[in-house]
C-alpha cells in the first residue's frame, strides 16, 4: 500500500499533454522568469506584514489607550497566534490544498485583515476619542464592538500568517530544477533574494512606515501596508500561468501516528536479537526520505516493526495494514522527530528576551530622549528595531565571509561552529542581552528621578533626558543573537526533519515562537498582577519611572540561564540524523552522529 506522501504530483499550466503513452509530462521549470512574480510578491508581504506590525504596541497604546501591560499581552497573544497558525496551514497544505493555493488564499486573507486595521484608525467610530487632561490621564478605553473589530482584523492576518509563513520559501524553490547545474543556481540566488527581502522589509518598515503612523497619520501609515499586501496579491496571481505547482502529497504525521499507535499495540511483545535485520523494512521506490539506519534509541518504538503471524504483506513488499505494522524506516524517522522536540522546547524560552526587545523596549523608548543631535526631531520609538536588524546584517556578513573560513581552518568543521554550538552561543547572548536590558533600565529611571526631565511622553510619564543610545547595546546583542540562534535554527530544523516533514520543519521554528509569545504574555500578567499588590509597587507600571521594568528584565535573564543549562543537556544528549549511504563518520553508540557541545 503506497501512502500519498511518497508520491509528487506536479501540474505545469504549460506542460505538454503527452502523446497518448503513459509517460510522465515534461516538466517546464521556469525558475528565472517565476522568480520577479515570487520575489515581487515575497518583498511586498513583508513590507505589509512589518508594516502593521512593528509599531502595534504603540498603536494599541496611543490610540486604542490600553494600558502598557494589556497593550504588550495584546501583541504577545496576536504574535503567539499567527506564529502558531503556521503548524495548521502545513498541515492543510500537504493534506489538501497544495502550496500555490494556499498561498493564493493566505494571501487575500493578509490583506483583508490589514485592511481592517487601517479601518480602525481612519474611521472614528472604530477607535475610542484620545485621551485629555494632565498628562493624557483621562482615557477612555475601547467600546466591545471597537476591541472586536480590531481582533476581527487580527484574526484574518494570522490566518494569513498560517499559509504564507510555512509556504512562500518552499514554493518559490519548486520554480528550479534541483537536478541541474542551472537550477542549483538559481535556487541558491532565490534564498539569498528571499532573506534580502526580509531585512529590505525589516529597515523600510521600521523607518519609512513607522515614521508616517508615528508622525503623519496612523490612518495613512496603516493603509500604506495593506495597499502593498494588495500588490503582493496581484503580483503572485499575475505570474500563475507560468509556475510549476506541486499538488498535495498527505499529511506525514499519519505515518507518526501509524508508528506510535502500533508500537503501543505490540508494546507486549519481545524485541529481536538483531534488530536491525530481524525487522520490518520497506522503501517506497518513489520516497524522497534518505534511508536510514537502525539506531538505539527509543527502542519502545521498534516494536511497531516486529512482524507476527497476523501481519499481511502486499507483493511490492509494503505493509498491507499499515496501523498494524510499519517499517523500521518509519520508525527511525519517528525516532528523528522524537530526538528533536527536546531541542525545540529550548527555543521557546530562548524567543521571551527578544521578544521583550519588541514590545517593553519601545516603551522604554517613548520615555526616552529621542531627538537627533540638537535639532526637533524625534526617533519613532519603534524604529530602533533597526538596530537589531543592522547587527544581525553586518554579523552574518561578517561570519559568512571572515570568520567562517578562519574557523574551517582551525577547527576542521564546515560552518566553522556546530549548529548546535550556534544555537548554544545565541542563547547565551539573549541572556546577557536581558542582563544589559535591566542595567540600561535601571540607569533610565534613576535619571528620570535625579535630573530634569523632557515633557510627557505620549503614552504618560515623565520622559528622561537619558539618550535613546543607551538602547543600541540591548538591541545589537539581540541582533547577534538571532544571527546565530535563528539562522542555525532553521537550518538544524531543514537537516534534521525527515525530507517529507519539511513544511512542518519550517514551522517548527514559528510554531517554538508562538509558544514563547504566549509565555512572555503569561509573565506580564502575572508579574503585573502580584508585584501590583505589594510595597514596593507594580514593577510593570503604566507609568515606567514607578516601575521596575529592570527586575522583570532580570527574571527573565535567570530563566535564560536555567534554560541555557537545558540546552547544554540536551545537545550533549543529542545524536544527528545520519543516513545509511553517507561515508563513515563518528557514530555514537545510539547509532547516530554524535553531536559535541
Amino acid at each position: 500500500m503506497e501512502n500519498r506522501n511518497d508520491r509528487a504530483h506536479i501540474h505545469d499550466h504549460d506542460q505538454q499533454k503527452g502523446n497518448g503513452n503513459d509517460e510522465e509530462p515534461v516538466i517546464n521549470y521556469r525558475g528565472i522568469k517565476a522568480m520577479p512574480f515570487i520575489i515581487g510578491n515575497e518583498t511586498f508581504e513583508k513590507l505589509g506584514t512589518f508594516g502593521s506590525s512593528t509599531n502595534l504596541v504603540v498603536y494599541l497604546n496611543t490610540v486604542f489607550n490600553l494600558k502598557s501591560v494589556t497593550a504588550t499581552t495584546v501583541v504577545n497573544v496576536f504574535n503567539g497566534t499567527t506564529n502558531l497558525a503556521p503548524l495548521l496551514g502545513a498541515f492543510l497544505c500537504d493534506t489538501y490544498f497544495g502550496r500555490y493555493k494556499t498561498l493564493g488564499f493566505a494571501s487575500v486573507a493578509s490583506f483583508l485583515g490589514m485592511s481592517a486595521l487601517a479601518l480602525t484608525a481612519a474611521i472614528t467610530n472604530l477607535h475610542p476619542p484620545k485621551c485629555v487632561g494632565k498628562d493624557n490621564s483621562q482615557c477612555v478605553g475601547p467600546t466591545i464592538w471597537q476591541f472586536a473589530f480590531l481582533l476581527f482584523g487580527f484574526g484574518l492576518i494570522a490566518i494569513g500568517a498560517g499559509g504564507i509563513r510555512p509556504c512562500n520559501l518552499a514554493f518559490g524553490a519548486e520554480q528550479f530544477n534541483p537536478n541541474t547545474e542551472s537550477g542549483k543556481r538559481g535556487m541558491s540566488s532565490f534564498f539569498n533574494w528571499y532573506y534580502f527581502t526580509y531585512t529590505f522589509a525589516v529597515m523600510v518598515s521600521a523607518t519609512g512606515i513607522v515614521y508616517v503612523q508615528s508622525d503623519v497619520s496612523w490612518a495613512i501609515g496603516l493603509a500604506i501596508p495593506a495597499f502593498l499586501m494588495f500588490l503582493s496579491c496581484a503580483v503572485f496571481f499575475l505570474g500563475t500561468r507560468i509556475y510549476v505547482i506541486v499538488e498535495p502529497e498527505g499529511s506525514p504525521m499519519t505515518s507518526v501516528a501509524q508508528v506510535l499507535v502500533v508500537a503501543v499495540k505490540k508494546r507486549g511483545l519481545k524485541l529481536p536479537q538483531n534488530p536491525a535485520f530481524s525487522l520490518f523494512n520497506y522503501i517506497p521506490a518513489k520516497s524522497i526520505n534518505s534511508k536510514l539506519p537502525h539506531t538505539n534509541q527509543f527502542r519502545f518504538l521498534d516494536k511497531a516493526a516486529i512482524v507476527t503471524e497476523k501481519d499481511q504483506i502486499n507483493l511490492d513488499g509494503s505493509s498491507a495494514k499499515p496501523w498494524r505494522l510499519c517499517s523500521i524506516q518509519r520508525v527511525e524517522e519517528v525516532k528523528c522527530l522524537t530526538r528533536i522536540i527536546p531541542i525545540w522546547a529550548s527555543a521557546i524560552i530562548y524567543h521571551v528576551p527578544l521578544i521583550q526587545q519588541q514590545t517593553y523596549a519601545v516603551l522604554q523608548a517613548l520615555q526616552l530622549d529621542r531627538r537627533l543631535g540638537t535639532g526637533s526631531f524625534e526617533v519613532p520609538a519603534a524604529t530602533f528595531i533597526i538596530f537589531t536588524m543592522l547587527a544581525l546584517t553586518i554579523w552574518i556578513a561578517f561570519y559568512d565571509r571572515i570568520l567562517v573560513p578562519f574557523l574551517q581552518r582551525l577547527t576542521g568543521k564546515e560552518g566553522g561552529f556546530t549548529l548546535l554550538q550556534r544555537m548554544g552561543i545565541g542563547i547565551l547572548l539573549s541572556v546577557l542581552c536581558m542582563f544589559v536590558s535591566g542595567l540600561v533600565e535601571g540607569h533610565r529611571r534613576h535619571i528620570a528621578h535625579t535630573k530634569p526631565t523632557l515633557g510627557i511622553s505620549p503614552k504618560g510619564g515623565a520622559v528622561s533626558s537619558m539618550s535613546w543610545m543607551w538602547l543600541v547595546p540591548q538591541l545589537a546583542l539581540a541582533g547577534l543573537s538571532e544571527g546565530f540562534n535563528y539562522v542555525s535554527q532553521i537550518e538544524f530544523y531543514y537537516k534534521q526533519f525527515p525530507e517529507n516533514m519539511r513544511s512542518i520543519a519550517g514551522s517548527s521554528f514559528f510554531a517554538g515562537a508562538a509558544l514563547a509569545n504566549f509565555l512572555s504574555g503569561f509573565l506580564v500578567s502575572t508579574v503585573h498582577k502580584v508585584t501590583s499588590s505589594t510595597k514596593s509597587g507594580d514593577w510593570l507600571s503604566e507609568d515606567l519611572n514607578k516601575a521596575k521594568l529592570d527586575y522583570f528584565y532580570y527574571v527573565i535573564g535567570v530563566l535564560g540561564v536555567l534554560n541555557f543549562a537545558y540546552f547544554l543537556l540536551c545537545a550533549k544528549w543529542y545524536s544527528y540524523k545520519v543516513r545509511e549511504d553517507d561515508s563513515p563518520v563518528e557514530m555514537s553508540k545510539t547509532g547516530s552522529v554524535k553531536h559535541h557541545v
